[in-house]
């Protein structure tokens, strides 16, 4: 009998490392090739991971709400054939890691008699640690055999309880006040975890695999990209008046609404093509300015939120879009999303008027650099030729990558979707 090993497979364009929510199987159990073993979330989407053999589950090497990179073990499968040999094994393990050296004194190695595996670094758990100094040594790791996971590293992050080389933490002391940074030190002893007491009355609320994709995302987003904000107030007052007088009609038509929303996201697009920048993603040594214009719109359920793409929406008309979101908002609503539906986007609008809100500064949807959120449309007095009037307003609030974008194209950018926006009416705009 051999031992083949299955690995967290590519779940998506751009995607890194997925989460094992739930394994439907055990060890020992019988499974055919193609049958679902697990269930894997990642930051765009939920889906079963196929079994690549015929065999008996012999280990399962990942735990349950583990983050794995893409391409590492997750459990091993005996199947029928010659004996795998531990050669073959180390060279997989080759493949699946990065050895680091450890120094070899004798807490160390006792430490790698407990925990074999915590040496063993998946390529996200190194990135995480160059990108904010850790020393990984000093972690405790919580996956198997002692194991540093991604999400020890985000917790560390998060708590703000980052152990560093003794080398750099002499360097801070240089340079920052000594009494200050002893104070910080205090305050990093106290981690937010350990300071959470439950008191009679307090209801705990298990935190499900999509909510931890979802924060890993946003944890990432805010950590690396410099956010940056701004506000542009749009009368929409011609708008507002061209889709009260064709909904009903285009309603009995088409067969589904015709939405504010579609018109935004349109007027995004058409702004888009004319400023490419905005199109854009940071990639360390350079930015990549995206050919393809294809904006994602935040769906959210009752706990959990989900960011499906128009593709090129540019080329789309208004009843094309309004469609696509009507379609894309009902596949998550009924679970019916599938992963290629939530891939490629490059930017994001995010319809925030549609519970209320009127102003709001959301987290970029990495790894694009902006994001627009669309305010609920309001009747306001404003100033017209000196007279005051009732008009349609609308806050459109932006937030930006400030590693890839600066204000004043950001700021020519809202300008135009503006510009489009007011300019919107029975006689200038087909929605066809």
């Amino acid at each position: 009998m051999a031992i083949e090993e299955i690995k967290m497979p590519q779940l998506g364009e751009s995607v890194t490392e997925g989460t094992i929510s739930k394994w439907l199987i055990a060890v020992g159990d019988k499974v055919n090739k193609y049958d679902p073993i697990a269930e894997v979330m990642t930051d765009k989407v939920n889906a079963e991971v196929p079994s690549s053999f015929t065999g008996v589950i012999k280990e399962l090497i990942a735990k349950e709400d583990e983050t794995l990179a893409i391409g590492e073990v997750i459990c091993t499968v005996e199947v029928e054939g010659g004996e795998t040999s531990s050669t073959t094994k180390s060279i997989t393990d080759e493949e699946n890691y990065q050895n680091v050296s450890i120094t070899n004194d004798k807490s160390t190695i006792e430490n790698k008699t407990d925990a074999p595996n915590k040496a063993r670094y998946s390529p996200a758990v190194l990135r995480l640690a160059q990108e904010n100094d850790i020393d990984l040594t000093l972690v405790d790791g919580t996956g198997a055999g002692g194991r540093i996971t991604r999400k020890d590293l985000q917790t560390i992050i998060a708590n703000g309880s980052i152990p560093v080389k003794q080398d750099h933490k002499q360097e801070i002391v240089n340079k920052e006040d000594s009494r200050m940074l002893a104070e910080q030190e205090a305050v990093n002893k106290t981690s937010p975890a350990a300071s959470h007491t439950v008191t009679p009355g307090d209801i705990e609320i298990p935190v499900s695999g999509v909510r931890k994709a979802i924060a890993a995302n946003m944890v990432r987003s805010k950590h690396e990209a410099p956010h940056a904000w701004m506000m542009m107030e749009v009368d929409v007052t011609n708008l507002v008046e061209y889709r009260h007088s064709i909904k009903n009609e285009f309603k009995k038509k088409e067969g589904f609404n015709l939405t504010f929303f579609a018109f935004f996201v349109k007027a995004i697009a058409q702004a888009l093509k004319e400023f490419p920048e905005i199109n854009s993603m940071w990639a360390g040594d350079k930015i990549i300015q995206k050919k393809d214009i294809n904006i994602s719109i935040a769906v959210a359920t009752e706990d959990s939120l989900y960011v499906p793409v128009i593709k090129a929406a540019d080329e789309k008309t208004i009843k094309g879009i309004a469609r696509e979101i009507t379609e894309l908002a009902n596949k998550v609503r009924n679970g019916k999303l599938t992963s290629s539906e939530m891939q490629g986007g490059t930017f994001t609008v995010n319809n925030t008027g549609s519970f209320g809100s009127v102003q709001s500064m959301g987290i970029i949807n990495y790894p694009q650099a902006a994001i627009v959120q669309v305010e609920s449309i309001v009747k306001r007095p404003v100033v017209i030729n000196g007279m005051i009037a009732v008009r349609d307003m609308v806050n459109l609030c932006m937030s930006l990558d400030h590693r890839v974008l600066d204000g004043l194209i950001c700021g020519r950018f809202l300008a135009r979707v503006k510009e489009i926006l007011e300019q919107t009416s029975k006689e200038t705009t087909s929605i066809y």
